[in-house]
């Protein structure tokens, strides 16, 4: 019975293993004729356009490099500085506050309250608490609280430029989050 079964096998595996190679004869073959049919599509490249020049119209005008160019923008420099130089003038006459002393990014705000009906800033700075007001000075670049509220104090500060012309920027001081 063990030799029936045996060779039962043998002959299906025998059939199995001819069906196998000829599926894969087909499948080469229809693989082959595909990709001699298949041809493909390259679009063509347009042709460049032709360039044509604009003509240089600003001929007549005044030369970019001239002395009356020159001397228009200096005169237009010099009254800006004495303009900007009336931006720092007063604040180097008057006598600093405490918190000049420090930079902004040393200073954190903690808190604010409302004092007689205005609004209070409390500023951290080397482990000891300030009470600013509307008008007080703080940081290194003459800065002046413009506004008070409860998230953020805004400053107007007076600073060189990369030229170093004096101009007013904003800057704020954002409540910081006690961290753990």
């Amino acid at each position: 019975m063990k030799r029936i079964y045996l060779l039962l096998l043998l002959l299906l595996a025998g059939s199995l293993a001819g069906c196998v190679s000829s599926q894969e004869d087909d499948i080469r073959l229809w693989m082959v004729q595909e990709r001699n049919q298949t041809k493909p599509r390259v679009a063509p490249i347009s042709a460049p356009k032709q360039f044509i020049p604009e003509p240089y119209t600003n001929a007549s005008a005044i030369e970019p490099f001239s002395n009356q160019k020159l001397t228009q923008a200096l005169k237009r420099d010099s009254s800006q500085a004495a303009s900007n130089g009336a931006l720092v003038a007063p604040e180097l006459a008057r006598r600093k506050e405490p918190l000049e002393a420090f930079p902004l990014d040393s200073m954190a705000l903690v808190g604010s309250i409302v004092k007689a009906g205005l609004p209070v800033a409390l500023v951290k700075v080397d482990n000891l608490l300030y009470q600013v007001k509307l008008g007080n000075y703080l940081g290194l670049n003459f800065g002046r609280v413009t506004k008070i509220n409860e998230t953020e104090v805004t400053l107007r500060e007076i600073v060189q430029d990369a030229v170093g012309e004096w101009i007013e920027r904003a800057a704020t001081l954002q409540l910081q989050e006690r961290s753990k």
